[in-house]
């Protein structure tokens, strides 16, 4: 059951970070708010694709693991992933404007990834029912 409620939890953490990686090419100027950073960008909007393109891959990559019943790449994923969020919250501190409140984004996705991650790579893989 617990494997359920992961890939579950894991696939809409994936739809998600595609949402928020299409939100930096379709609206970069919200999507920088939301990061919680401000970027004097100047029409040039390269670290939002940047940015874009990354979240896009991994909520991609995520999905596609659960659709295909990759219990333990997408532990994998989730867990090497951790290291993701936790340098978007580095860099959010870094700027004197931001405080705790910015941060807490990044924190919750800290924790489902190291979670759902240890607990997809220790738990057995689901039985295809025929």
């Amino acid at each position: 059951m617990i494997t359920k409620i992961s890939y579950a939890i894991a696939f809409l953490t994936g739809l998600g970070l595609i949402f928020l990686g299409a939100r930096f090419f379709l609206s970069p100027e919200v999507a920088e708010a939301g990061y919680g950073i401000h970027f004097k960008e100047q029409g040039d909007y390269s670290f939002h694709y940047i940015k874009g393109i990354r979240d896009v891959f991994s909520g991609l990559l995520m999905c596609v693991f659960v659709l295909m019943n990759e219990r333990r790449a997408l532990g994998v994923t989730l867990l090497t992933g951790t290291i993701v969020p936790v340098n978007d919250m580095i860099i959010v501190l870094s700027k004197s404007y931001n405080g705790v409140l910015q941060t807490i984004p990044h924190i919750i996705a800290m924790v489902i990834c190291s979670v759902f991650g240890i607990i997809l790579l220790e738990s057995n893989p689901i039985k295809k029912t025929i």
